[in-house]
C-alpha cells in the first residue's frame, strides 16, 4: 500500500457518505437551484434576499430553574405570583390615548439610505435619508417603525 492511500485507521479519510449524527452533508440532501425556494409573499425578486426576523419572546434559557441550585429548591411562591400577568378586563373602558390620532401613516417606508449612500463626509445639519424600498431582509426596528404620511 502506499504512502498516500487513506486507510481505515486514518482520521483524516473521508468517506462518500459523510455524515454528522442524524444530518447528512451530501451533495443529494442539499437544495439544488432556485426552484426548490418558495416565495410565499411574491415581494422578494431573489428569494435568497429573504430575511429572518426571529420571535420577540424570551427564551426558555433566560427563566428560572437553570442551574443545579435553582432545580433543587425550585421557585418561591412570592416569584411565581411575579410572574403572573392579570386578565384583561373585557369591560374596561378603552383608553384613548392608543387610539389613532391620524399623526402616522398606514404605508410602511422601506430601507432608508443616505443620500450619498453612506460615503464621504456627513455635511449637513439634518438627518435625511431616502426609501428605497422594502428590501426581502427583515427591517431594522428603526425602519419599522417609519411610516409614510401623504402631503393632502
Amino acid at each position: 500500500m502506499s504512502q498516500s492511500e487513506p486507510t481505515d485507521l486514518d482520521p483524516d479519510a473521508t468517506t462518500a457518505a459523510e455524515s454528522y449524527g442524524d444530518y447528512s452533508v451530501d451533495d443529494e440532501d442539499q437544495p439544488v437551484g432556485l426552484d426548490n425556494l418558495t416565495d410565499v409573499e411574491g415581494d422578494v425578486e431573489d428569494e435568497l434576499d429573504r430575511g429572518y426576523s426571529p420571535p420577540e419572546k424570551y427564551s426558555p434559557a433566560q427563566g428560572y430553574g437553570n442551574t443545579p441550585y435553582e432545580e433543587a429548591t425550585g421557585e418561591s411562591l412570592d416569584q411565581r405570583v411575579a410572574q403572573e400577568e392579570p386578565e384583561p378586563d373585557p369591560y374596561a373602558e378603552v383608553p384613548t390615548e392608543n387610539l389613532d390620532d391620524g399623526e402616522v401613516g398606514d404605508e410602511r417606508a422601506g430601507r432608508l439610505v443616505d443620500p450619498d449612500q453612506g460615503l464621504g463626509e456627513d455635511t449637513e445639519k439634518d438627518l435625511v435619508g431616502d426609501d428605497v424600498g422594502i428590501d426581502g431582509a427583515a427591517a431594522s426596528a428603526e425602519e419599522a417603525a417609519v411610516h409614510v404620511v401623504r402631503d393632502e
